[in-house]
């Protein structure tokens, strides 16, 4: 895998999947430190934005997320992680952060130019 480029952004969003399921438990951001950890303990390590520090995802709750695989998208400044949860990954307690606020979207018919 090639690296992200840190160089055009500081922050990666790092769109994170349950490899089993297909759906996405959380988004949050890798700087290039998050990554290498990522990489080098095959858990997930972000950039909280919040705290201005490194946390390793479950390490209080134990909610771990367990990487098994990671993809870039076609400008390398987003990362795709296929990881297997271990407990729900939203701090909520829901297995994902995707869980609890849908949106009506009134559909718009078809695209014309």
């Amino acid at each position: 895998m090639s690296n992200p480029d840190f160089d055009k952004n500081e922050l990666i969003p790092a769109i994170v999947q349950n490899v089993d399921s297909g759906r996405v438990l959380m988004l949050a951001y890798m700087n290039q430190e998050a990554f290498n950890l990522t990489l080098e303990t095959g858990t997930c390590h972000f950039w909280s934005r919040s705290r201005q520090e490194i946390w390793k995802k479950g390490s209080t709750s134990g909610n771990l997320l367990n990487v098994t695989a990671m993809e870039l998208d076609c400008d390398s400044d987003s990362i795709l992680v296929f990881a297997k949860p271990v407990g729900p990954s939203c701090h909520t307690g829901k297995e994902s952060c995707f869980d609890s606020q849908a949106i009506e979207v009134k559909s718009a018919g078809s695209y014309r130019e």
